[in-house]
């Protein structure tokens, strides 16, 4: 990777390339399936695989990606991209909405206006926006509020994410309070708004046609929060919200609005779509209930803002695609992370989750980052093994061996289990 340093970024700026462009619109190119082709649909069971069932497809500065739909664009990573603490930008998830979003965003003329309940409205050019600010970075993990929602029983409407609806990057922007405190925030402000450039037609009759989500001003991940111009060292990728975007570490991808361009303070509640009807979570413990609860009219839910991410880990390899040989050491890797802090041990199970040994952590990259674990398991019986992993955070919360279920397909959290066959060497 080709690292782009904040001074590189101001040379860019003063270089008169400061825009970003597709040739055309933003169309995908699709890949030839496999020999093999998988089923275009796994339900109504559970999906059995780690990704989703879906084709690849080439979009403008990505890799080929797995392509839910269209419109809005949704694209899930593939699982060979989570060996490393850092996903690639090409290979990072995307996630609309809505289906108009911009190919070609002009910096010469785009603005970010802070507005609303504050002492001194501003808009701030792109350039302002990097030269006036001091830069911040964090590593944070990006998840779609569904990812993994394939695995729901019963199925639940809505895309139907395997488990690559996620992304870890080290982002470098401004921080959300400096900001905040550069136009002065009024007294009786209780939520900050965020929208960004996508539009399209929502619901019909919901005033739904831009996203906007809000949190209370005294969130405290509000002061871990950045306004992105950079990923992973590099000016965002278009589909990931170039020209900025708000990151909110700790919280699930909804809030991290993309072509970040205005941010309102509000003196009461959103009650606008996104925030009253859509992305809401039961009231309940993990946000759990059940379908006849779902249907009855009662249940309370809040938004899905309310919570952090649970902790989660994932096993990348084996993948269960080829036979392992007996009496030889295998090297187990995966990922894990946790919205609620840094994840503090990874445990190994071969057994299917009856016994469990500690695995060995990668580097810590910081508490709302992927932390890699792995570990080296020798198979001794020539048989199906079912391996599994669970990982717990710095707070004491242990993945769950329980699925969870609401009528969104949120919130999935449960250990992940790998099936393989082990034959004897020849």
């Amino acid at each position: 990777m080709t690292h782009l340093s904040r001074r590189s970024l101001l040379a860019w700026l003063g270089s008169g390339a400061a825009g970003l462009a597709f040739s055309g619109q933003a169309r995908a190119q699709i890949s030839p399936q496999s020999a093999t082709p998988l089923p275009s649909f796994t339900g109504p069971g559970v999906n059995p695989y780690w990704n989703g069932v879906n084709p690849f497809v080439s979009y403008p500065q990505k890799l080929p990606l797995l392509r839910m739909t269209d419109r809005g664009i949704q694209l899930e990573t593939p699982r060979p991209y989570f060996l490393t603490p850092f996903t690639p930008n090409a290979a990072f998830y995307v996630r609309y909405h809505l289906d108009l979003i911009p190919n070609a965003v002009d910096l010469s003329t785009w603005r970010l206006s802070l507005e609303g309940n504050v002492e001194r409205p501003l808009q701030l050019s792109f350039d302002e926006l990097v030269k006036n600010f001091k830069a911040g970075s964090v590593a944070a993990v990006n998840q779609c509020s569904g990812n993994s929602r394939s695995r729901f029983q019963p199925r639940v409407p809505g895309a139907q994410w395997g488990n690559g609806g996620m992304g870890n990057a080290r982002w470098t922007g401004v921080r959300l309070r400096e900001l905040l405190a550069s136009v002065g925030i009024k007294s009786g402000t209780v939520q900050l708004q965020f929208q960004g450039l996508d539009r399209g037609p929502g619901p019909e009759g919901k005033g739904a046609d831009a996203v906007m989500k809000s949190l209370d001003l005294t969130d405290p991940a509000l002061d871990d929060a950045l306004v992105a111009y950079l990923m992973n060292d590099e000016p965002l990728p278009m589909l990931n919200g170039f020209p900025i975007r708000l990151v909110v570490p700790g919280k699930f991808g909804v809030y991290w609005i993309k072509h970040l361009t205005w941010i309102r303070a509000l003196t009461r509640e959103d009650t606008n779509y996104w925030m009253a009807a859509a992305y809401r979570i039961p009231d309940t413990p993990d946000g759990n209930t059940t379908p006849a609860q779902a249907a009855s009219g009662t249940l309370k839910t809040v938004p899905i803002g309310h919570v952090r991410m649970p902790v989660r880990s994932f096993i990348v390899v084996p993948d269960g695609s080829s036979k392992l040989p007996s009496g030889l050491p295998v090297r187990v890797q995966g990922i894990a992370f946790s919205g609620d802090g840094p994840v503090m041990k990874v445990e190994f199970s071969e057994d299917d989750g009856r016994n469990w040994v500690e695995a060995t952590l990668g580097a810590d990259h910081g508490p709302y980052s992927f932390r890699t674990w792995a570990h080296t398991w020798r198979p001794s019986r020539a048989r199906k093994h079912v391996i599994a992993v669970r990982a717990t955070d710095a707070k004491g919360n242990i993945q769950p061996d329980a699925p969870v279920w609401n009528p969104g397909g949120y919130l999935w959290n449960r250990v992940e289990r790998q099936a393989l066959i082990v034959g004897a060497a020849s």
